[in-house]
């Protein structure tokens, strides 16, 4: 049986159900998702020379790493030409690049810094995301930053804030898409605080002063993104769960932002999704793969992540959730990991508009709740690969099992080279 069989098979089958594979297809390659930069080169950037520092940690040292502006641009079009759909580039603000005056410090990055971002954005039709950089940097060696009780500090760290803020308009105005920019930092203790609501309060002045910088609200996005702990701030977060949907809460034009990494180990953002639709008319999302902590692994097609995207998919979300990438795993083939990571969460997106939501909930509304179980699980076998694989051949994508030939050559030819 050819593909195109076995899909105009799945097509039937799936309609048998109440569900519409061709709407679907037509839709799911219009999703923007957001592929972050930072993968490429474990998070280093070209802004300095140092390690990785500030709550944060990359393990693994595969051969192969982007080492250059052009390494890390040739590796991502790697990776587009491995993906369907949509895709946006992600740029956290340490892969400025300095070319004609040389190197500035981060209060004083402009959007000229930034402009082959947006020249590999615009060859390939994509939208920008931003990200300040609160890490790597001398002045986050105390562990605070935005939090910083040294003015001086807090002070560069605002501005930086703010150069951000000009930076994505710059994005915004150039592809002429939405602009999301998240402020994370990994502000915090190591042990047991002896202030806890001072450095908050720090922190919020500090980004109310970032946020008064002007920017078209329909084209930037600023979002606050929290986090439980990190390396080094086991004990105390500034930026906690609490302190980020309270904010955004409480400032109009800005967003919560969730990472599925950030939480205790028990928590998952599935159920935080639709709680957040209750209230926010917008909100951005993370998507990464925690093991035992916010490690970052590689996006696969597993269950939380397939319970993430039911949650967008079943609420009608899709235009009020931003969707992003974030994991950085050196320990493989980067570009692989890139690649299979946008695939997955692609897949987990198409496997919840290929479930039959309205049947499932018109069963939960009537009390019919053994019922609802044997038909929830009968739709974890409905035939998704055809489905995926139509969808692959449309949009001109190698397949999952010819994939990995991509990455081994490209390995051979490009990446092994470098070393």
């Amino acid at each position: 049986m050819t593909q195109r069989e076995r899909y105009e098979d799945a097509k039937d089958r799936y309609a048998q159900v109440g569900i519409d594979t061709e709407a679907i297809l037509s839709q799911i390659g219009k999703i923007p998702i957001s592929l972050h930069c930072w993968q490429g080169d474990d998070v280093i950037g070209f802004d300095n020379d140092g390690g990785l520092t500030g709550g944060i940690q990359t393990t693994g040292n595969y051969p192969g790493k982007a080492r250059t502006p052009e390494e890390l641009f040739a590796d991502m079009e790697k990776v587009l030409s491995l993906i369907p759909g949509t895709a946006k580039i992600n740029v956290h603000a340490n892969y400025a690049i300095f070319e004609e005056d040389g190197f500035v410090d981060r209060d004083k990055l402009e959007p000229r810094h930034f402009r082959k971002w947006v020249e590999l954005a615009k060859k390939y039709n994509m939208g920008l995301d931003f990200n300040p950089t609160f890490f790597s940097h001398e002045n986050a060696a105390s562990g605070l930053t935005l939090s910083s009780p040294d003015e001086e500090i807090r002070q560069f760290w605002i501005a930086h804030g703010k150069a951000c803020i000009r930076i994505s308009q710059y994005f915004a105005q150039e592809t002429g898409m939405p602009c999301v920019m998240n402020i994370w930092t990994g502000d915090g203790f190591k042990d047991i605080p002896a202030d806890r609501m001072g450095p908050r309060m720090r922190y919020k002045d500090s980004i109310e002063q970032i946020l008064s910088e002007p920017y078209d609200r329909s084209m930037v996005k600023p979002c606050i993104e929290s986090k439980v702990f990190g390396i080094g701030v086991e004990s105390y977060t500034v930026g906690s769960a609490e302190f980020a949907l309270s904010f955004a809460a409480t400032h109009e034009g800005c967003m919560p932002l969730m990472d599925n990494g950030h939480y205790h180990p028990t928590e998952v953002v599935s159920d935080k999704i639709p709680a957040l639709l209750c209230f926010y008319p917008e909100f951005a999302l993370h998507i990464t793969r925690p093991v035992r902590w916010d490690s970052d692994h590689v996006v696969l097609f597993d269950d939380e992540t397939k319970e993430m995207a039911k949650e967008i998919v079943r609420n009608d979300a899709l235009e009020r959730v931003y969707m992003a990438l974030d994991y950085f795993d050196a320990g493989i083939n980067r570009v692989s990991a890139w690649a299979t990571g946008f695939r997955s969460w692609e897949k987990a997106l198409l496997y919840a508009m290929c479930t039959p939501n309205k049947m499932l909930k018109e069963l939960q509304d009537t009390n019919q709740f053994s019922k609802l179980m044997v038909m929830q699980e009968a739709a974890k076998m409905l035939p998704l690969e055809a489905v995926w694989d139509e969808y692959l051949a449309r949009e001109g994508v190698v397949g999952d099992w010819e994939f990995y030939n991509e990455i081994e050559a490209y390995e051979k030819n490009v990446l092994l080279k470098r070393s």
